[in-house]
């Protein structure tokens, strides 16, 4: 199977190509919007944009650890249970993830 990128002037008008449209990308966002007072609505749902984002980056780390081969480890799974569960009933970060590490790492030592 050939190679994707042939050369290496190839690599970099497609590195400098892609690097241009992402910071044309958050320009347009950021740069051209300035120093513009947003509507209320936009506000409210901007706060919203880490937690609708974190669940999809840790989910696959849960669901199919590349350390496992991407099977199920329900050490994770606790882990990730866990870190929730600490997080509603406390509202403190710090808890959650002090909750999820005990249970990730103190699970397979209960276990065996």
């Amino acid at each position: 199977m050939p190679p994707i990128i042939a050369d290496k002037a190839q690599f970099w008008i497609m590195a400098l190509s892609l690097g241009a449209l992402t910071f044309l990308l958050r320009f347009s966002f950021l740069g051209m919007i300035g120093n513009r007072v947003l509507p209320p609505l936009l506000l409210k749902l901007l706060r919203y944009t880490p937690m609708a984002v974190i669940p999809g980056l840790v989910a696959p780390a849960v669901l199919w650890p590349a350390a496992t081969g991407g099977e199920t480890d329900p050490a994770r799974l606790a882990a990730a249970l866990a870190t929730v569960g600490a997080g509603i009933l406390t509202r403190n970060a710090l808890a959650a993830i002090a909750a999820g590490v005990i249970t990730l790492f103190g699970l397979p030592l209960l276990i065996g």
